[in-house]
C-alpha cells in the first residue's frame, strides 16, 4: 500500500512539471494596466474579510414573506451574462456591481423554444409573460400553432394569456415601457396572439397570403385586445383617445412627458419615435433630450401614474436597444444601453417600497458576445489589448461569434486587419465577428434572474423561463393564484380600457 502511495505521488509531481498543454500562457499585451489597485487586495486578510462579510449578510438575511401589492418586471433584451460582466468593467472596473447585482436573490432560466435550441424574442416573450413555452417566431399562442398558419392564428383555443391580463382581472393597473416598437416581439407578448412576429401591420398579414380582415395584425390587437395607422384606413391613435375620454393623454416628446398632470390623467399613450427609439448615445450626441425621454424618465413617469391605483399594479419595462446593438456588433452601444437599463432599475427601486413591491430583472436570451483573452486587470475594455501568438496582431477583448463585424475585421483575402488602427472612439464601431452574417444571432445559454421584494427568494435556483410569470403571479396573487377576479367580466374588453395607464413607445404603422 505504501509503495502505491509513493508511486501515485511521484506521477502527480511529474505531471505538474510538464504543465497544462490546454491553457496557453498569457500572450503579449499592447499596454500595461494603468489602474491603481487597493494594496490591501494583495493580502490574505482582505479577501477573507470580504468573503466573511458576504457570508454574514447571507446568514442574517430574512425572507420577506409578504404578498406583493405591485410587481415591476424588467427585461433587458439580449442582456447576456457576458454583457453584464463587460458592463461592470466598463462602468467601474471588474469589481463593480451593476445596481441589480445587489439584489438579494438570483437564479437562472433556460431560454430555448419548443422547436428551437436558440430562442428568439417571440417565443421567449410568450414564456416569461404567459407561462407557456411555444414555437420560434410565434407570440401568445401554444406550440400546436405553426408559423404563418392563418387558421391557427384565429383559433382562440390555442391562445395563451399574459400576466398583464391576469393582473387586470384582479383590477390592478398595468403598464408597458419599452425602447422598441410596441408591436415588437417582447412587448407584444403582453397583449398579442400571432403565428408570425413580423405581422406588425395588415400589409405583412396580406403579404403572407392571409386574409387581413380575419387575421388581426399585432398593431390592431394593441388597440382592440389593448399605433399608428394601418392599411385598412383606421386611425388607431384616434380610436385609442376616443375610447378613453377626456383624461387620456397622447404625447410624443419628452417636454410633454415632463408636463403631465398626474392628478388629472388616467391614461397615457406616448409615441416618441416612428420605429425603435434612438440609442442613448445618439440622443446625447445630437442633443435630442427634449424629443426623446430616457428609459429612466419613462420609468419614473409610469410609476407615478400607476402608484395612484390603490389595488396595485403590474409594470413591464424593457430595455430593448441592448439587443439591437448586439445584432449589429455595436459592443459599445450594447454596454451603454445596459447602463441605461440599470439606471432605470435604480429609479424604480428607490421610488417603491421593498415591503410591497417585487422587482424582477432578467433577459429573454443571450447573444454570441465574448469577453476574451487574458487582458491585464484595468485594461480599456473597448480596445485591443492582447497580441495573438499566431499572426502577431492585437485582438480586441470584446468580439462576436458572428455578425456584420466580419466584413470590418477581415480583408478580401481573408486576412485579419490590425485592430490597432481602429477608431475606438467611434461608438458605432462594429466589433470583430468570426462568421459573416448580415446580423449577429442570439446565443442559447441560460440567462440570469435577479429579484428583490416580497417573496423574492422564490426566484433562487435554476428553472425553465416559463416559470417566471407563474412565480410573479403567485406572489401578486393573480392568474392561477388569484383570490378574487372581480374584474373578469371586463377582461374581454380592449385591454387599455382596464388599465390606469399605459406608457407605450410605439411605431406609427403606415
Amino acid at each position: 500500500m505504501a509503495k502505491f502511495s509513493l508511486f501515485f505521488t511521484f506521477i502527480v509531481i511529474i505531471s505538474s512539471v510538464f504543465g497544462d498543454e490546454y491553457h496557453n500562457h498569457k500572450t503579449k499585451s499592447l499596454r500595461k494596466t494603468s489602474k491603481a489597485f487597493n494594496e490591501a487586495e494583495k493580502t490574505t486578510e482582505y479577501w477573507v474579510s470580504q468573503g466573511q462579510d458576504k457570508l454574514k449578510e447571507l446568514v442574517n438575511r430574512k425572507y420577506n414573506n409578504n404578498n406583493a401589492k405591485n410587481v415591476i418586471f424588467f427585461l433587458g433584451d439580449g442582456m447576456s451574462i457576458t454583457t453584464i460582466s463587460a458592463a461592470r468593467t466598463l462602468l467601474g472596473g471588474e469589481e463593480k456591481n451593476l445596481y441589480f447585482d445587489n439584489f438579494p436573490y438570483t437564479g437562472y432560466s433556460k431560454t430555448y423554444c419548443v422547436d428551437a435550441q436558440v430562442a428568439d424574442s417571440a417565443c421567449t416573450a410568450t414564456a416569461y409573460l404567459t407561462g407557456v413555452k411555444n414555437n420560434y417566431e410565434t407570440i401568445g399562442i401554444t406550440a400546436k400553432a405553426k408559423v404563418q398558419d392563418c387558421d391557427a392564428h384565429v383559433n382562440k383555443e390555442l391562445w395563451t394569456e399574459s400576466i398583464v391580463r391576469w393582473a387586470q382581472k384582479t383590477c390592478k393597473a398595468t403598464g408597458i415601457v419599452t425602447t422598441t416598437r410596441i408591436t415588437h416581439a417582447s412587448p407584444a407578448g403582453a397583449y398579442a396572439h400571432t403565428v408570425e412576429r413580423d405581422w406588425e401591420n395588415d400589409f405583412e398579414v396580406s403579404n403572407n397570403k392571409c386574409d387581413a380582415d380575419k387575421v388581426d395584425d399585432i398593431a390592431e390587437q394593441l388597440i382592440y385586445n389593448i399605433e399608428g395607422k394601418n392599411l385598412n384606413g383606421k386611425d388607431l391613435i384616434e380610436e385609442w383617445k376616443s375610447a378613453r375620454g377626456s383624461k387620456a393623454s397622447y404625447i410624443w416628446n419628452n417636454i410633454q412627458l415632463k408636463a403631465i398632470d398626474y392628478e388629472n390623467t388616467d391614461y397615457i399613450l406616448g409615441l416618441f419615435e416612428h420605429d425603435h427609439m434612438k440609442y442613448n448615445k445618439d440622443v446625447v450626441a445630437n442633443n435630442l433630450g427634449n424629443s426623446e425621454p430616457t428609459l429612466s424618465e419613462m420609468t419614473e413617469a409610469a410609476i407615478k401614474m400607476l402608484q395612484k391605483e390603490e389595488n396595485g399594479y403590474f409594470l413591464f419595462i424593457e430595455g430593448g436597444m441592448i439587443d439591437q446593438a448586439h445584432h449589429y456588433n455595436y459592443a459599445q452601444l450594447a454596454l451603454d444601453e445596459t447602463d441605461q437599463f440599470q439606471k432605470a432599475i435604480e429609479v424604480a427601486h428607490k421610488m417603491t417600497n421593498n415591503d410591497e413591491t417585487l422587482i424582477v430583472v432578467t433577459a429573454d436570451h443571450s447573444h454570441v458576445f465574448t469577453y476574451n483573452g487574458y487582458p491585464p486587470r484595468g485594461s480599456p475594455i473597448f480596445e485591443a489589448v492582447e497580441i495573438s501568438d499566431v499572426d502577431d496582431l492585437p485582438y480586441t477583448t470584446l468580439s462576436y461569434a458572428n455578425g456584420p463585424g466580419y466584413e470590418f475585421m477581415f480583408d478580401t483575402n481573408g486576412n485579419r486587419k490590425n485592430p490597432a488602427t481602429f477608431d475606438f472612439k467611434n461608438y458605432k464601431l462594429q466589433y470583430p465577428a468570426t462568421v459573416p452574417l448580415s446580423k449577429e444571432t442570439h446565443g442559447g445559454e441560460d440567462v440570469a434572474v435577479y429579484a428583490t421584494g416580497p417573496m423574492a427568494h422564490l426566484f433562487n435556483g435554476h428553472y425553465e423561463q416559463n416559470t417566471i410569470p407563474l412565480i410573479m403571479a403567485y406572489i401578486l396573487k393573480v392568474g392561477p393564484y388569484a383570490v378574487d377576479e372581480k374584474c373578469t367580466s371586463c377582461a374581454t374588453m380592449p385591454i387599455l380600457i382596464l388599465t390606469l395607464v399605459m406608457i407605450l413607445i410605439v411605431k406609427l404603422l403606415k
